[in-house]
């Protein structure tokens, strides 16, 4: 399965929307769903705190791991998705859909970020 193109991608496996009005929506990808295997329990940043691109803002757990949670960008989170905290195995099932993990109102992208043919590269697909 290819990655969608309308979306940016961390070599930690985030995904991020092009900002819309200075927010962006953040969530795992495919593949590191995929990897981690049965998402059990999901900590997300809170409303309110700063986050900064390549430094850890949470974790995912699985029945196999604990994986911490990279943000791609640097700002204030403005919402969390608490559906995903409320049912961690959703993010298994639509990664790229309604498991979105949390929204940023941008102050800085990290340097590294990849189209979604970099990130198939980066990962083999």
């Amino acid at each position: 399965m290819s990655n969608p193109t309308d979306l940016k991608y961390s070599k930690e496996h985030e995904w991020l929307t092009a900002a819309e009005g200075g927010v962006s929506t953040i969530g795992i990808t495919k593949h590191a769903a995929d990897a981690l295997g049965d998402i059990v329990y999901v900590q997300l940043p809170a409303v309110g705190d700063e986050v900064t691109a390549g430094e850890t803002c949470g974790e995912l757990e699985s029945t196999k791991s604990v994986s911490d949670l990279f943000s791609p960008v640097s700002g204030k989170v403005v919402e969390i998705n608490d559906s995903v905290v409320d049912d961690p195995a959703s993010v298994n099932n639509d990664p790229f859909g309604d498991a979105w993990l949390f929204k940023v109102e941008v102050t800085a992208e990290q340097d590294e970020l990849l189209t979604s043919a970099e990130y198939d590269a980066f990962i083999g697909a």
